[in-house]
């Protein structure tokens, strides 16, 4: 295409800084002071030291990838020029005001949102029992002291009760594994698991009525792949015959509040293709026991699995007593955004306070430990409460099943059917032979007795998850999943956890930033990497070439799917774990990635080659790279949009001369802006920012070289504000940089969409906001402040955020450095301090990328001890006390600031974003990684950034967080306006949804294009061209979650003719005014044609699926449209070539 096509007056412009210079924030570990104290803490130097040199080479790599990019010195590309001038034939030039005015060739875009796409936000719901938000209204949170069940209540039966229906006692024997916590996951699978499995096989097998369950098949997996093929068959027997259970199947037990949806489905996908692939089975029932909180994008995911019920343990001890007194304790867990009854889910919560066994037997924790027989005298566990279990034996069965029988009656007494579900397990329980008869020998003489003694009216047995669940619907006369008669709906989620006093696990939400920033970034590779795969895997077979493509590349996205499903464990991705274990994690995070950039290089390759018969792959030579030597001649550049919408965007990479050319594939003239890249507050070299169209998840590829002066390169114009105490700058000839002493008084820096007012004296945003369309501004300030730990006894850590009181304005002795950068492209405002630096770029293109914020703040804490920073939002904004958090990046959920609850009660994790509005804006922060976030006064929104904590807060670590790296975090802050007609109708309710401007935004601030310079050949460069891979543009509330090779049956290194696509129709809020978005941007009421989108491949089948491809229905006829509702994810399996 030429420029005129590209390069559009509407164009949304985002700006994209090369994907990796992310980790040049990575840390050397050693340059923690209190680390260096301590000597490294509890483990081994030599781990560090391994992470330590795997960082400084990324950093080596990553430093020598912006010069590859960058280095263009002498060389002239020798070819017919079209002249240095924009394809509208103007140039840039400053307005009146002094904003400047970039040239576009006015191609029109425009936006089509169908009416009826905006119902859904506005549409009645159903009424559900329990909303979350009116039983926080409705508890007092007191606390009382309950007797025996210490935060329940007494409880108490008529002795004839089941008279006439027998109790049935399911009790089910697990043993809970997490994939890394105090040890590694390898060490714990060497110390402990494979323990745990090579006994479940003898032990299961010696008598039938023994049952188990298992949830974590990354550790699974990891034994299967080392026992013979007797064994495999021997626990494919044990799984397929009843007796052991997979229960949710995930590669981990995910965390709920930290994880983005993109990883919770995967993870629950790389699980269930795994099972599915060696024993052939699929799970039915959930089993979440120890994630910290739980979150309801999760009963929506599992519904969609095909899961038919669910069972969840950490709510506030509280919301537990509440639901235990009337009974619902088992609900249908309802989507709050569902209008009928699609998403309800069968769920049980556990009545107690822990999974533990003298917790889940029945209310009193002194006799249900007496039944925990690993605690048998002798052993190295006993009982807390003084009175040790004895060994069931004639003498003393009928005394010894009475009493535990008056406690499973008694915590029936809870739930409405007379089926009482009973765990018997711990941590890495079972892992010797002796426990495994400690515990089923004494249990099957309890339930001989009980079972042989009618007048006891009980019926006891060893179970499975699923068999309690199928009993609970026998009793009530219901199919599988259905909803018994009477049970209560609930909507809403189950954050923050508390399980005692006013200890609120809230700090998790931000701890270990770094590691959680990360992750992110990793996910994006990922799914980046998953969609060029399949695409450059069905254009091979598309034209014969299957055999030259390096199909092996299937070996590094399997890996990288591991991963980054191993690190949504709750002990992970929580920041939750040992020092030494944080590291082990951050080792396979790096590797993977390492493996994601290779898996992207080759498939860019292949698709951007214009003759695809020159095509040749060498393992020792690849054609693009991420990283590499510096090279100093005409570069090529291939940018891929990891978004599913056409996208307008600014490049940056690092150049070593102001003689900088950027031209089209087709030879045309891009602009450009030279500034500095800043090694310190007042050190700088240059750096070059273009602007380009990128096509929905394609590939572009752009010339740059060393050229004279033309007026399509503009300098940036740098002011450093000084405080003046001898204080200096250091330029790059020829880009202009003045600095002067600062003043108090507030400055200004604008684009053609947006004005800033920063505070003289502090850098920060101070002022306003002002949108040109609109004659309001809006007040909005940005301050630093800091909370401290409590001197008492409980204090602060990696799990519990427990502060001494409010918080206090961040200040330092020195005033900060303050850098303002004005262009033509985009403009920013930089503010240094001790532990900090903020920068906000605004940019000054139409569309998506100039309507919003981009606001990065560096942290680095190491220095402080037992603080938390926070940055806080200061507006005018009348939200009073409710505010908006999203859940995983899928869906937002009210939240209400509760005077009655302590501080630290009031704080919720976002993935994605949080919003404060009222009937007249809503001003929306935007995160790159998962943080913990509140309002706690009308008008504010405040997210913690970093957390330093020297002590352990007694859940098990025995660390505190000490382990601090310099982390960037990135957010987009967007100002919206309701439109007039909204303004008299808004209220607050019980569901919300961002705009379509805001899904947008949201999308650019998570997928980053990724640059891939085009290394130089002997033989030269063979003709490259772009590769837009859709006919036409996707409906633009729908979202590509993934498309995702499907394994082989037989090779696992290899994909099969099969790929599932993953579709999300978003839901949009259409009450705020919605300004076009730079691209062209339609809605379909959720329909879309697939047998036409992809350009130059057949669509052979087009098969619905559950969604993590276990189930299939029907094939549809290849020229099917397919119809989502909306929030509705869908899986499809199709066969592309």
């Amino acid at each position: 295409m030429k420029l005129k096509k590209q390069v559009t007056v509407c164009g949304g412009a985002i700006f994209c800084v090369a994907v990796f210079s992310l980790y040049l924030m990575l840390d050397r570990v050693q340059h923690d002071p209190a680390r260096r104290q301590n000597g490294g803490g509890n483990f081994p130097r030599s781990q560090i030291s391994v992470l330590q040199n795997r960082i400084e080479q990324l950093e080596q790599l990553l430093e020598e990838n912006h010069q590859i990019i960058s280095h263009i010195k002498d060389s002239v590309l020798e070819l017919t020029d079209t002249g240095a001038v924009s394809p509208s034939g103007q140039l840039p030039f400053r307005s009146a005001n002094g904003s400047w005015v970039l040239p576009f060739d006015g191609r029109p875009t425009f936006l089509s949102v169908k009416p009826q796409d905006c119902q859904f936000a506005q549409g009645r719901r159903g009424q559900t029992d329990l909303q979350m938000l009116d039983v926080y209204s409705l508890l007092k949170f007191d606390n009382v002291d309950g007797g025996v069940w210490k935060q329940g209540f007494e409880i108490t039966y008529e002795p004839g009760e089941w008279d006439s229906e027998p109790l049935q006692v399911f009790v089910v024997p697990h043993s809970h594994n997490d994939p890394g916590w105090i040890k590694t996951f390898d060490k714990y699978y060497t110390d402990q698991t494979q323990h745990i499995f090579n006994n479940m096989l003898v032990k299961l097998t010696e008598d039938p009525r023994r049952k188990f369950i298992w949830s974590e098949i990354s550790y699974f997996a990891k034994w299967w792949e080392s026992a013979d093929m007797h064994k495999q068959e021997a626990m494919r027997k044990l799984i397929l015959g009843g007796q052991l259970e997979m229960v949710t199947g995930g590669w981990v037990m995910s965390d709920e509040a930290n994880v983005h949806y993109f990883a919770m489905i995967d993870q629950l996908i790389e699980g269930h293709q795994w099972l599915e692939k060696n024993v052939g089975v699929t799970p039915r029932s959930g089993w979440a026991v120890d994630p910290f909180g739980h979150s309801a994008t999760m009963p929506y995911l599992l519904k969609r699995a095909n899961l038919t019920s669910m069972l969840i343990q950490r709510v506030h001890y509280s919301i537990k007593k509440h639901f235990a007194s009337i009974r619902s304790l088992e609900f249908m867990w309802r989507q709050a955004w569902d209008q009928k009854s699609g998403t309800d889910i069968f769920c049980h919560m556990m009545p107690f306070y822990s999974y533990d066994v003298p917790h889940t037997c029945g209310p009193d924790p002194k006799i249900c430990c007496q039944f925990d027989f690993k605690r048998l005298p002798g052993g190295r566990v006993n009982c807390p409460w003084k009175v040790p279990p004895r060994a069931v034996v004639e003498a003393n069965v009928a005394e010894r099943a009475h009493l535990l029988l008056d406690q499973y009656r008694k915590k029936s007494k809870l739930f409405r059917s007379k089926v009482v579900l009973v765990p018997l397990g711990d941590d890495f329980r079972y892992d010797k032979a002796l426990e495994w008869d400690q515990q089923y020998l004494n249990y099957q003489r309890l339930f001989d007795y009980m079972n042989s003694h009618p007048e006891m009216h009980v019926q006891a047995q060893f179970g499975t998850l699923t068999e309690y669940f199928t009993a609970v619907y026998k009793a009530n006369n219901v199919p599988q999943g259905a909803r018994p008669p009477d049970y209560p709906v609930l909507s809403g989620d189950f954050f923050a956890y508390a399980d005692r006093e006013d200890h609120y696990w809230s700090g998790y939400y931000t701890s270990r930033p770094f590691y959680k920033s990360m992750d992110r970034v990793l996910e994006s590779h990922l799914r980046g990497a998953e969609i060029l795969f399949s695409l450059a895997v069905a254009h091979a077979r598309h034209t014969g070439m299957e055999g030259r493509y390096p199909t092996s590349d299937y070996t590094l996205l399997t890996d990288a799917r591991r991963t980054v499903a191993l690190f949504q464990h709750h002990d992970a991705i929580t920041g939750t774990a040992k020092e030494n274990v944080v590291i082990d994690y951050g080792n396979r995070l790096l590797h993977s990635l390492q493996g994601l950039k290779r898996v992207i290089i080759n498939a860019a390759h292949f698709l951007v080659m214009k003759n695809k018969d020159v095509y040749r792959f060498y393992q020792t030579e690849p054609f693009l790279e991420t990283s590499g030597p510096s090279l100093s001649w005409v570069r090529y550049l291939v940018l891929f949009n990891p978004v599913e919408q056409d996208r307008l965007c600014v490049v940056t990479v690092l150049v070593n001369s102001a003689r900088v050319r950027v031209l089209t594939e087709d030879g045309q003239t891009l602009p450009v802006q030279l500034s500095a890249q800043w090694s310190s507050a007042s050190q700088m070299s240059a750096e070059a920012s273009f602007m380009v169209r990128l096509p929905a998840l394609g590939l572009a590829v752009f010339h740059l070289y060393d050229s004279a002066d033309t007026p399509m390169t503009l300098r940036s114009e740098t002011l450093l504000r000084l405080s003046g105490r001898g204080q200096t700058a250091h330029a790059v000839d020829p880009l202009p940089l003045r600095s002067q002493t600062a003043d108090p008084q507030p400055f200004y820096t604008s684009t053609q969409s947006l004005t800033l007012g920063f505070s003289g004296t502090t850098g920060l945003l101070e002022q306003s906001i002002r949108r040109k369309d609109d004659p309001q501004e809006l007040k909005v300030q940005i301050q630093f402040v800091t909370y401290g730990t409590r001197s008492s006894k409980d204090k602060s850590g990696a799990y519990l955020f427990l502060p001494d009181g409010k918080a206090k304005p961040y200040s330092q002795k020195e005033p900060p450095v303050v850098r303002v950068v004005e262009g033509p492209l985009f403009s920013e405002v930089v503010a240094f301090y001790q532990h900090f630096q903020q920068t906000i770029r605004i940019h000054n293109v139409p569309g998506v990328d100039g309507l919003s914020l981009d606001v990065t703040t560096m942290v680095d804490i190491r220095e402080q001890s037992n603080k938390e920073l926070a940055m806080r939002l200061v507006t005018d904004i009348q939200n009073d006390d409710t505010f908006y958090t999203d859940l995983n990046g899928f869906q937002m959920q009210p939240r209400r600031r509760f005077l009655k609850l302590p501080l630290q009660a009031n704080f919720y994790p976002i993935a994605s974003q949080a919003y404060i509005q009222d009937s007249q804006h809503r001003l929306t922060l935007h995160s790159a990684q998962a943080l913990g976030a509140t309002s706690l006064e009308s008008g504010q929104l405040e997210v913690i950034l970093d957390r330093r904590l020297m002590q352990d807060d007694n859940r098990g670590l025995g660390q505190g967080l000490k382990d601090n790296k310099k982390t960037a975090n990135r957010f987009r802050l967007l100002l919206e306006s309701r439109s007039t007609g909204n303004k008299s109708e808004w209220k607050h309710g019980p569901t919300s949804f961002p705009s379509l401007l805001s899904h947008l935004t949201s999308a650019i601030l998570n997928h980053e294009v990724i640059a891939l310079p085009v290394l130089p050949k002997k033989r030269g460069i063979p003709p490259l061209h772009t590769f837009a891979p859709f006919t036409g543009a996707l409906p633009c509330d729908f979202h590509v979650i993934n498309l995702r090779s499907i394994q082989h049956q037989q090779d696992t290194h290899s994909p099969s003719p099969y790929t599932a696509l993953i579709l999300h129709r978003k839901g949009l809020d259409c009450g705020l005014e919605t300004p076009n978005p730079g691209f062209n941007c339609t809605t379909t009421e959720g329909q879309l044609g697939l047998s036409s989108l992809f350009r130059n491949l057949d669509l052979q089948l087009l098969q619905p699926v559950s969604l993590s491809l276990m189930y299939s229905s029907p094939p549809m006829a290849n020229d099917s449209s397919v119809s989502l509702e909306p929030m509705e994810i869908s899986a499809f399996r199709l066969k592309l070539r």
